[in-house]
């Protein structure tokens, strides 16, 4: 009597574990940008602290979004980016703004940006 107590117990824990964990929509198809360190960015635009369109020399515009604020990034003039060895900017990398470090968190494509105040050629 005691085990099969145990067993319902432990099928109704399962059951309700099962309805608590929270479904994950599909991930985003990440994108990268080869060529960086060789004048790949042709234009980029940041709307806020947390979010940097880019566009390549072929005109596709990619959309960074970051782990945290990057508090200068609306405001910078020029920003670097950090690639760790590669030459191909993706998720994995780094914006330079001044002496901020910026975290990339993900990089998908996008559409062009709507027309902001801090576009830069």
């Amino acid at each position: 009597m005691k085990s099969l107590m145990l067993a319902a117990l432990a099928a109704v824990s399962l059951v309700g574990a099962a309805q608590a964990a929270p479904v994950r929509a599909p991930a985003e198809p990440q994108a990268s940008i080869p060529f960086v360190n060789q004048g790949a960015i042709r234009n980029w635009q940041a709307p806020d602290s947390q979010t940097l369109y880019l566009q390549d020399n072929h005109n596709r515009w990619y959309k960074a979004e970051m782990f945290g604020p990057c508090m200068n990034l609306p405001y910078a003039v020029g920003i670097r980016f950090e690639t760790r060895g590669t030459d191909r900017l993706d998720r994995f990398s780094t914006v330079r703004v001044g002496r901020d470090r910026c975290q990339i968190a993900s990089l998908t494509p996008s559409e062009a940006p709507a027309k902001i105040r801090h576009g830069h050629s």
